[in-house]
């Protein structure tokens, strides 16, 4: 028999619509939300907020896709996918952005890379040291 070695990411957490919670969530799966969520949410997994959602509070994970009401800011190590039904009110930090025609976003938005070399600005004066010199 097979061992099977694939992290718990498979479990699939869900809050109904209609259904309201207040407190913070932690998470090795993904996660669905389609009612109401006052408070953070932090998953290993995809997060996943419905065209009924309501997320007021922190949200961090690896994937995301909104197509609800986000009231919070959101940090997503790989793919922020905000569907044309999203309304979002608060700071964005996402290696990856798509963002549909109609979706509302209201806030900052940072992209980063996780590991990537800083590109060094040249002195005011224009003088480089020889190792800081691209081309010869």
């Amino acid at each position: 028999m097979a061992k099977n070695n694939s992290p718990e990411s498979s479990t699939i957490n869900t809050i109904g619509k209609g259904t309201s919670i207040t407190g913070d969530i932690k998470s090795n799966g993904d996660f669905r939300i389609d009612g109401q969520l006052n408070g953070s949410i932090n998953s290993e997994g995809k997060i996943v907020v419905g065209t009924s959602g309501v997320v007021e509070g922190e949200i961090v994970c690896r994937n995301a896709d909104i197509s609800g009401t986000v009231k919070a800011n959101i940090k997503v190590s790989e793919l922020l996918s905000l569907k044309a039904t999203s309304e979002i009110t608060g700071d964005i930090i996402a290696n990856k952005l798509a963002i549909e025609p109609g979706a509302k976003f209201s806030g900052t938005c940072n992209m980063e890379t996780p590991n990537k070399p800083q590109l060094k600005h040249p002195p005011a004066d224009g003088t480089l040291k020889e190792k800081e010199k691209v081309f010869g």
